[in-house]
């Protein structure tokens, strides 16, 4: 299915089935996306991220933060992390996408991409960390960049593209029927900042 042709309605899901993805649009103005995006490549406390496959340590060109209300830890691609407190922006954004959505987080893995040959491969967020099933906000500020689903039994596919100041939201059984990625493009040379509020499950 192709949604190059997509139209904003905040209420209509993208997929078929087996999950919910709703897709906002534009929050901010092409001048308040261009501010946001300057400060948090300059304000974030970026690092590249590290995985560990098949026991060999990797380090990506991809860089990462993690933010979050208290230092939460998040083990994902068997590395773990804490939580850096919440900055002025993170704040800002995190307070307009709860409005918007009436959903709440309380951390947001962060990502910079710095051009279009810098992706991720298919995965789903269904660490035990996060609360199952609920919401994650995706935020792009940036190059636009095509996204996918690949539905994990069927293999029905669905492709979008986040824009400069959108929102987008995963919530339900998404993560546990259907896979994501953000495929490479050597036609993208500009840098894409993607922000993933999300609810960690305290394990106090």
């Amino acid at each position: 299915m192709d949604l190059f042709n997509q139209t904003t309605n905040k209420d209509k899901n993208w997929l078929p089935f087996d999950g919910t993805v709703n897709y906002y649009g534009k929050l901010l103005s092409k001048i308040e996306a261009d501010f946001y995006l300057e400060r948090l490549l300059n304000t974030i406390e970026w690092r590249n991220d590290e995985a560990v496959i098949f026991g060999k340590k990797i380090i990506t060109k991809r860089k990462v933060a993690w933010y979050g209300n208290k230092p939460y830890e998040y083990t994902y691609s068997n590395t773990t992390k804490r939580a850096l407190p919440w900055t002025e922006e993170l704040m800002a954004l995190k307070a307009l996408i709860e409005k918007e959505t009436g959903e709440t987080f309380n951390s947001c893995l962060l990502n910079l991409y710095h051009n279009g040959e810098e992706g991720m491969a298919w995965h789903s967020d269904a660490e035990t960390d996060l609360k199952k099933d609920g919401a994650i906000a995706s935020f792009s500020l940036g190059a636009e960049r095509k996204f996918a689903f690949k539905h994990k039994q069927t293999k029905e596919k669905i492709e979008m593209v986040l824009e400069h100041g959108s929102l987008l939201i995963m919530k339900d059984t998404t993560q546990t029927f259907w896979w994501h990625r953000l495929p490479p493009s050597k036609k993208i040379t500009r840098p894409r900042v993607n922000l993933t509020f999300r609810t960690i499950v305290s394990s106090e």
